[in-house]
């Protein structure tokens, strides 16, 4: 008997019900290394531009125009949109729901908001001259206008590079393989 405390190892658990954090979030790590990408720092400035439009716009009497209700649906549909995925990208989520082709909805996702932004760039600037303002109104309009074709053309970049990192350009076998 006086060997058994030298061969016996324990070791403590807590129960499944134990509070605690869900097992799916212990395996979330923030990705630092996308907020310094290209990519990454593009969706930065698509969110605090796209913020500035729909802002501006907001602070506006928009609402008997009614192109400025396509300017806001654009702007904050895309922005909230950029919000979850800039959300996925920071916290890994994409690795987790492998099963969609992640690369081809970038690509897709940012050519449409290029395209809409255009058409909401111009609705806008058509739009600034209206005959119903209040003082202040035009230079938030105009500055409105300003900042979507800023970040239309931050969708069109974005567009671009995620078409080349969804091609592979710019890479090669050695540096595109995938490590588990």
């Amino acid at each position: 008997m006086a060997e058994f405390p030298a061969k016996v190892r324990t070791q403590t658990s807590t129960p499944a019900g134990a509070p605690g954090p869900l097992p799916a979030l212990r395996s979330l790590a923030l990705d630092l290394g996308f907020l310094r990408s290209f990519l990454g720092l593009l969706m930065v400035v698509e969110l605090v531009l796209g913020l500035l439009v729909w802002a501006l716009v907001a602070s506006t009497f928009y609402q008997p125009i009614p192109a400025y209700g396509w300017v806001m649906f654009v702007a904050v549909f895309f922005w909230l949109v950029t919000v979850i995925l800039f959300v996925m990208y920071l916290l890994q989520l994409q690795m987790k729901l492998y099963m969609i082709p992640w690369p081809v909805v970038l690509v897709i996702f940012n050519a449409a908001a290029t395209v809409l932004y255009v058409t909401a760039f111009i609705t806008c600037s058509a739009a600034v001259q209206s005959p119903i303002r209040l003082p202040g109104d035009y230079n938030k309009r105009a500055a409105a206008s300003f900042f979507a074709c800023v970040v239309m053309i931050a969708y069109g970049a974005s567009t671009f590079f995620s078409f080349q990192a969804w091609k592979g350009f710019g890479s090669n076998a050695a540096t595109s393989q995938v490590t588990d």
